[in-house]
């Protein structure tokens, strides 16, 4: 997920209205919490270099115990009724049409609801949806009004037995006489959910000043005129006026472009999609109205959010709410589960459940018509490249997106996809603009990807029509534009460190898949008559993180040596908790013995936050930081390929300053004992000498020291054996001073730090431990990166190319992916296992989205309940060349390079790379996704 609109007031609601939010993982009916490892992974889990053999979920996926929250009934939870209700929704097909009630007579009286509520129900109960401008203005539509979306929901019913509620269910389907629909309405449209343009000229060359560039002066912001994206006026005023001045100068630019140019003008599209995730939208509410708690099982990636706006829900209401429990499982989302209205239904079934349990779980035929799906896009760009040099001159790109009814993250994907746009290639001069439409479809989200997939693929076509447009190999002209680190990007920022794009082309440059495609197209088409065989490149780089990256995490020894781990890190399925533990073992010499994941409670961090890290002024921000417990964020869902290196950082952290305060020193003081300062005092032994690995702390030469007794050592002594940090990152890590016991002002790259000392601590540093058994060490002086670093759009890149090998039937006009080879850059693979999986996933995505899976948007689309995978076609083993792909990943550079986030760019290259190679095959191009076999027989009649 990219970076993101405001959430302002998401964290009012438990705050002000005093409602405690307590979130927990769920565990096998067994324990009590979720350990990321039940059972406990076996003696044979690390190899003696200390690297993992298996997932530390593997036992638990194998044997059943890794559990979803799907999987879950009341019966299964403790302190929860056994006895519970099932709750289903009726849904709007019509859009055109005002609603005007439901007719049950289908369902006679045997199978009638025993609760009914209808959206004049909510209005009586005080019940409005939170954050309209977000998920809507109603849950349900009023009656005699138009739906706002295909697919809405218009009724809740509930029945108080399975059986009844499944025979319901069943005999409503796909019954158009229970919805009953009035006279022919226009379409209600809620307002567009914004526009924004990124324009920049360079100072004639990367290095040079930028003459204007939103980094440097703004992002400029449109509004709507009916369903006209509006821009300001150019001029010299403002700094949007200014910009627009630059955007018409780009315009002239191109106008006057001669015949040493090739100006090439091409529209894109790039289809709506279902990310089928296996576990469809589930939850399971208790609403006990004796003590006010709201007890909520919910499949989420971000399950902290869904707590504070169940909150919200709450509090506005009839119902009385003091502790909101929110219990999740595992879960797969792919974004489509990230800040989803469908928790709060969720909650409103348990509202209504009279003091039973009410579980509300789609099947595919609702998840289809109801879940988050990708935007659709469509794309006109532009081209200016010197016809001598093969240098690109301008690029311009302007963009629109459906979000359906309800705005979600429709404004986000959009203006992303726009700064996403310039791929791999620099850009003198830019100019790309993103709009995002209301409409009655239904509702698209943060779906893996994220804008970029539709823009760069459009962006890599357009490269390669280029190529042979100017005689000129694909690679080569892809060298000669390659975006070099240090340059800037199209919003006029430097990314973060080395960009290996150049590095990765000339190895595919030399990749027998391309070096001798011309020949083996000639052998192949000989060999195989009424096939033609192509081969196409792609090549991307996609951002990682939001912008407002927040985590929180602790470590800490017992005197025993035994390490326990804490992190709100959520296992999604790209094995974020066998990394994080990695991570601990690579600095501390040994993995943690216990580990608990997806930590919302942290009673040492008495953080205070506004979570609006997108809009807070700069001036804002300076006054509210001198409050030494206040940070931008909490913490972030789990999205946007944020894991191993954001969260990662605050595991590094945490580990390093424990390796600091306590392990170096109690180590020294192993080595010091004896006469004359022992064995340490004729060497010169430094910081950076010390080594832990395998156990053993070793440093300069000096003698082998188990971990366990170092860590007695540290416990005798009343170092701080426990650190708990939080760290913050907009495009650039925080940094905080904090005045830490016996060593001075440290200043450290979180904005949070609580200590816990060893069992030999000073009655002092004992007294001090107040904060949940911590000490919480207020900063003494913080720096955020400046809040106009927003404007940077994105720092951190990690790219991937792939090679795709083709065969096309001209008869029947399938594709077939005959290999595929991808190079990727991440810097220092953590668990390279893990790496490899997101690749083969990733491209299996990818292979869908280019040559199959595609929703139509409006009425023969999924809100209108009929669409499963018997009409929805998923890649399936045969499609992906499953026993011929082959990867590579480029080795660091060092081995302090860190890790980059991965899980989205690998899914997007190979999409661009096949469409490339079906023109290579049969000299047709396609600027529409997906290339079905229709569309090829159609080009080739």
């Amino acid at each position: 997920m990219g970076a993101g609109i405001s959430r302002r007031g998401f964290l009012r609601a438990g705050a002000a209205a005093g409602v405690a939010l307590n979130v927990s993982f769920l565990a096998p009916p067994a324990g009590a919490r979720l350990i990321e490892t039940p059972p406990r992974p076996g003696p044979d889990w690390l190899t003696p270099a200390g690297r993992p053999r298996y997932r530390l979920d593997a036992i638990a996926k194998v044997t059943g115990a890794k559990t979803f929250a799907r999987d879950y009934r009341a019966a299964d939870l403790p302190g929860w009724p056994r006895e519970q209700s099932h709750a289903f929704l009726l849904h709007a097909t019509k859009a055109d049409r005002s609603f005007e009630g439901i007719d049950l007579t289908v369902l006679g009286e045997a199978l009638k609801p025993d609760r009914m509520v209808l959206h004049e129900d909510l209005v009586a109960d005080g019940i409005t949806v939170p954050h309209p401008d977000f998920f809507g203005d109603v849950f349900l539509v009023p009656k005699g009004e138009t739906p706002r979306l295909l697919g809405q929901p218009v009724a809740l019913l509930i029945y108080r037995d399975f059986a009844r509620y499944d025979a319901a269910k069943r005999k409503v389907r796909f019954d158009d006489s229970v919805v009953r629909y009035g006279a022919a309405t226009p379409y209600n449209q809620p307002p567009h959910y914004g526009a924004s343009r990124y324009v920049r000229i360079d100072g004639g060359s990367p290095e040079a000043e930028d003459r204007y560039s939103p980094f440097k002066d703004s992002v400029i912001f449109g509004k709507f005129s009916g369903d006209k994206a509006v821009w300001p006026s150019p001029g010299e005023g403002d700094a949007m006026a200014r910009g627009m001045a630059a955007a018409a100068q780009i315009e002239q630019d191109i106008a006057a472009a001669g015949s040493d140019a090739l100006v090439l003008k091409r529209s894109y599209f790039s289809q709506s999609i279902d990310a089928s995730a296996m576990e469809a939208d589930n939850g399971n509410v208790w609403y006990d109205a004796a003590t006010g708690v709201l007890h909520v099982m919910a499949a989420s990636q971000s399950p902290y959010e869904v707590a504070e706006v169940s909150a919200e829900l709450v509090s506005t209401s009839k119902f009385l709410l003091k502790e909101v429990d929110l219990k999740v499982g595992y879960t797969v989302g792919y974004g489509t589960k990230d800040h989803y209205i469908f928790p709060l239904f969720c909650v409103l079934a348990g509202l209504y459940g009279e003091g039973r349990p009410v579980r509300l779980a789609n099947d595919r035929f609702e998840q289809f018509q109801t879940g988050l799906k990708r935007h659709a896009f469509w794309m006109d760009n532009t081209l200016v490249v010197d016809r001598s040099t093969g240098k690109f001159r301008i690029m311009t790109g302007h963009f629109r997106t459906d979000g359906g009814g309800r705005a979600n993250y429709s404004f986000s994907v959009a203006f992303v996809g726009a700064t996403a746009a310039q791929s791999i290639y620099y850009l003198p001069q830019s100019d790309f603009s993103a709009a995002a439409f209301a409409s009655r479809a239904v509702e698209a989200g943060s779906t893996r990807g994220y804008g970029t997939l539709q823009s760069m693929s459009a962006t890599e076509m357009m490269v390669d029509e280029a190529a042979e447009l100017l005689g000129i190999d694909p690679i080569e002209l892809r060298l000669r534009n390659v975006f070099r680190s240090g340059m800037k990007n199209t919003q006029g920022a430097i990314p973060a460190g080395a960009l290996r794009n150049e590095e990765i082309l000339l190895k595919a440059r030399a990749h027998p898949l391309w070096s001798a495609r011309a020949q083996k197209k000639k052998t192949f088409e000989a060999a195989n008559p009424g096939k033609k065989y192509g081969v196409g490149y792609g090549h991307v780089q996609k951002d990682y993180g939001t912008g407002a990256e927040a985590a929180l995490a602790s470590l800490e020894f017992d005197p025993r040596g035994r390490i326990s781990f804490r992190h709100v890190a959520h296992e999604m399925g790209p094995g974020v908790t066998t990394s994080q533990a990695i991570m601990v073992g690579e600095i501390l010499g040994r993995v943690p013995d216990e580990t608990e994941y997806g930590v919302v409670r942290w009673p040492q961090m008495p953080l205070e936050t506004t979570d609006e890290p997108y809009t807070l002024s700069q001036d804002e921000e300076d006054r509210r930081k001198q409050n030494p417990r206040w940070t931008p964020r909490i913490t972030s869902p789990m999205s946007a390929t944020n894991s191993v290196y954001y969260l990662g950082h605050a595991t590094r952290e945490a580990a390093r300053i424990l390796v600091d305060l306590a392990l170096w020193p109690a180590a020294r003081s192993l080595w010091s004992r004896g006469t004359g300062g022992g064995a340490l005092a004729p060497y010169d032994v430094r910081r950076e000498d010390l080594r832990l690995g395998g156990g053993m702390i070793n440093a300069g030469g000096m003698p082998s020291l188990a971990f366990e007794a170092v860590a007695a050592e540290a416990h005798r002594l009343g170092l701080p054996t426990g650190v708990t940090v939080h760290t913050f990152n907009r495009w650039q890590w925080t940094e905080a001073e904090f005045d830490v016991p016996e060593r001075g002002r440290l200043r450290l790259s979180i904005d949070a730090l609580a200590l816990r000392y060893g069992e030999g601590a000073s009655e002092e540093h004992k007294r001090s431990m107040t904060t949940g058994g911590w000490h919480f060490i207020e900063r003494a002086a913080v720096s955020y990166p400046p809040a106009q670093r927003n404007n940077a759009g994105v720092t951190y890149y990690a790219p991937m190319a792939t090679l795709a090998e083709v065969s096309v039937d001209i008869g029947s006009g399938t594709v077939t992916l005959l290999s595929h080879h991808s190079i990727l850059e991440c810097g220092r693979q953590v668990v390279p296992e893990l790496v490899s999986g997101q690749i083969q996933g990733g491209i299996a995505m990818g292979i869908g989205h280019a040559l199959k899976e595609y929703l139509p948007l409006y009425e023969d689309g999924p809100g209108d309940g009929t669409w499963n995978w018997n009409r929805y076609e998923l890649p399936r083993a045969k499609d992906v060349a499953l026993w011929s792909q082959t990867a590579e990943v480029l080795p660091p550079l060092s081995d302090s390079d860190p890790p980059k986030g991965i899980a989205e760019v690998v899914m997007i290259a190979v999409v661009p790379a096949i469409a490339n190679a079906v023109t290579h095959a049969i000299g047709k191009r396609f600027h529409d996704l997906p290339i079905t076999p229709e569309k090829i027989r159609e080009a080739l009649s």
